[in-house]
């Protein structure tokens, strides 16, 4: 009796052993994640855990977390989108046993990013746009650092929330990575974020002259834009190879160059517009086509300036801005400034084989129709 006693007593200590711990680690995960959001599935959205006691979820409004820099310029801009409802300054993924503020984020030591909560309505903007207006403004590929900022609270990161827009992060990052070999920026779940300082809120609204890496122009940039990504989405390079002839293919995705004047698109004069050859991005509109004697399709302009990404090239011994599109990373071609046969002195010297054209009468049918006006 005694042995089946001392059994008993010693099952005890170890079933008790156990459970502690566990219920100890399940009371400190409730506790991290008194989110605004639980962890669900419903609605075809799978929401993770995380801790933000300001936000409040609202019916037909997703919600990314980015970090950019100095969070001040990130604010400005992403409020500067049209569909995006609310952004708001924070502190995100740092040491979970601090409660962050601006004096201790600033020593580099807590973890923290400065962050900007982006809400945006999912029926006016898509993440695909706002990640790449996001990419426009910083700098890819440095670590711990923003423009004249430096420090770990200046690491640019994406945080992400629901399996939805993790999704929509890893498509963006994919292609970026395409034209960004030295990737350096973060991309996690949200695990935390705290409101910054009320003072910190709106702060280039409060102080006009105040300092941020993101310039007006860029702002604005964004403000105007018209095409959104997320309609024109890269597909697998698989796919590419079907689309495309091997000579389009050499131009567009392994960044060639087709000979002068003995192209589709150089002297062509039909009203219409010139979408990507890859994905079908709207590019140019035949009212920006000029002629000129370089013996390429030559712009003055592109219909969206969002749609258009800038990258040095030194190759053959020059120094030239390659330009590529936003959403299918196609190369283009060049442009080039104080071109005289130019209305405005830019030409966007393009690549037939990397454009597809749609004519003006069949724009609306091909889904085109909300840009007649830039034809017009």
């Amino acid at each position: 009796m005694k042995k089946i006693l001392f059994s008993i007593i010693l099952f005890t200590f170890m079933a008790l052993a156990v459970f502690q711990p566990l219920v100890r680690i399940c009371a400190e995960a409730a506790a991290s994640s008194s989110t605004a959001v639980k962890t669900t599935k419903g609605g075809g959205r799978m929401t993770f855990a995380f801790k933000d006691e300001t936000y409040i979820s609202e019916k037909g409004t997703a919600v990314i977390y980015l970090a950019g820099g100095c969070f001040w310029g990130l604010e400005k801009m992403m409020q500067s989108i049209p569909g995006v409802v609310r952004a708001t300054s924070g502190y995100a993924n740092g040491d979970a046993s601090i409660k962050p503020e601006y004096r201790e984020v600033c020593s580099g030591r807590t973890g923290y990013r400065e962050t900007v909560r982006v809400e945006y309505k999912e029926d006016k903007i898509s993440l695909d746009a706002i990640l790449f207006a996001f990419f426009g403004a910083i700098d890819p590929t440095v670590k711990n650092r923003q423009g004249n900022d430096i420090g770990s609270q200046y690491q640019s990161g994406i945080y992400f929330t629901d399996e939805n827009s993790a999704k929509a992060v890893e498509h963006v990052v994919k292609v970026e990575k395409m034209r960004h070999k030295n990737f350096a920026v973060e991309i996690k779940p949200l695990e935390s974020f705290y409101d910054a300082e009320e003072y910190h809120q709106d702060y280039l609204d409060k102080n006009p002259g105040g300092y941020c890496h993101i310039t007006p122009a860029e702002m604005k940039m964004v403000e105007d834009m018209t095409v959104d990504p997320a309609k024109y989405r890269r597909p697998e390079d698989e796919e590419i190879k079907k689309r495309l002839s091997k000579e389009a293919y050499m131009v567009a995705v392994e960044s060639g160059t087709e000979p002068s004047f003995n192209n589709e698109f150089w002297d062509h004069k039909e009203k219409g517009i010139y979408v990507d050859a890859v994905t079908g991005e709207p590019l140019f509109s035949s009212k920006d086509k000029f002629e000129s004697p370089c013996g390429w399709p030559a712009f003055s302009k592109p219909i969206d300036p969002n749609t258009i990404v800038y990258l040095n090239d030194n190759s053959f011994g020059m120094r030239r801005t390659e330009v590529r599109s936003r959403a299918g990373n196609s190369h283009l071609g060049h442009v080039f400034h104080g071109d005289p046969h130019s209305p405005n002195g830019t030409r966007f010297c393009i690549n037939s084989l990397s454009l597809r054209f749609i004519p003006f009468s069949e724009m609306e049918k091909r889904g085109y129709g909300y840009l007649t006006q830039y034809v017009e």
